[in-house]
């Protein structure tokens, strides 16, 4: 029975790989699931509900929404019962990578009216009045970023957790996106969904990071160099980190000044290279796509190393 014990623990681990890989390629193939309403946008409607009914000035109410979501999260994947279809709703990489490349064609193209109108499906920052070139950095900075959120985070949640880690932590982005701001409204109340989102990602853009360097391995250097040099100064502990590895490996300067409202934040650079320009999103997709298969490709093979653990 304790022989047993010890196989069954190792064979879970497996299954569980491999299913995160085959919801990866699901999304890959598939895109977003055809229902409506969408999973992740039904959820965000629960949670509009629950602040509605929960808001207050403080962090101690902020802490019971995050508590409720996340829950929320969890026993959605656990009712659902299977780790491939939770890891297709949590992920979203093609819809990422289809977003950016639909700003690229703007500015590909000259339009920089329809850039600016796509640019809120992808960041928060006011696109009011950016030129080309900063249109390029923020798509290539949420490209980067949105690997570890969309695409690394969940899997990695997944392949840990089954269902319920990556519903979970869908959940927990999602909140961190809704109420995570630094304004008046949500300091206090967003604050345990912000913490919450940084704890959750604390590995998994360190993985991206790996996988960047993976994946372009004549840049590795100046991908560790700019993690372990720049990315500190970013505030955040892991957009920094992903978007001054996807700067390193694609020869870019990133960071510069963001506007979201009323509020001016001035991000530190990211890598020693040139300005993003329109042909650099193309780029930074292309490797957002190799980062993901490289994924799929370790998970795959863990899995086949705990198959070949087992038989032994």
């Amino acid at each position: 029975m304790v022989i047993q014990g010890r196989r069954s623990i190792p064979g879970t681990a497996r299954r569980r790989a491999l299913a995160t890989a085959a919801g990866i390629v699901a999304d890959m193939a598939l895109g977003e699931p055809a229902v409506r309403p969408h999973p992740v946008a039904a959820f965000g409607s629960l949670m509009r509900a629950v602040e509605r009914r929960a808001y207050r000035d403080q962090r101690t109410a902020g802490v019971v929404h995050a508590a409720v979501g996340a829950t929320t999260g969890a026993a959605a994947g656990f009712a659902l019962g299977s780790t491939t279809l939770s890891t297709y709703v949590a992920v979203a990489g093609r819809a990422l990578r289809h977003a950016a490349l639909d700003v690229g064609q703007a500015l590909g193209s000259g339009d920089l009216d329809a850039a600016r109108a796509l640019l809120p499906a992808l960041v928060g920052r006011d696109a009011t009045g950016l030129d080309a070139g900063e249109i390029a950095r923020a798509v290539v900075e949420s490209v980067a970023e949105n690997s570890v959120d969309a695409v690394v985070a969940p899997a990695l949640w997944g392949a840990a957790l089954g269902g319920p880690g990556a519903l979970g932590y869908r959940a927990v982005n999602t909140m961190d996106a809704s109420v995570g701001h630094r304004n008046p409204r949500y300091l206090r109340y967003g604050w345990a969904s912000a913490r919450l989102d940084d704890a959750a990602n604390l590995v998994p853009a360190r993985v991206t990071a790996a996988l960047v360097a993976a994946v372009r391995p004549a840049s590795a250097r100046a991908v560790w160099r700019a993690v372990r040099v720049d990315a500190p100064a970013h505030p955040s502990p892991n957009a920094g980190v992903a978007e001054a590895a996807f700067a390193a490996a694609l020869g870019l300067c990133l960071g510069g000044v963001n506007r979201y409202g009323d509020r001016v934040d001035h991000r530190p650079a990211l890598g020693t290279g040139r300005a993003p320009d329109a042909d650099d999103i193309v780029r930074a997709v292309r490797l957002s796509h190799d980062v993901t298969t490289a994924l799929v490709a370790a998970l795959v093979l863990a899995g086949a190393a705990g198959a070949t653990g087992a038989a032994r």
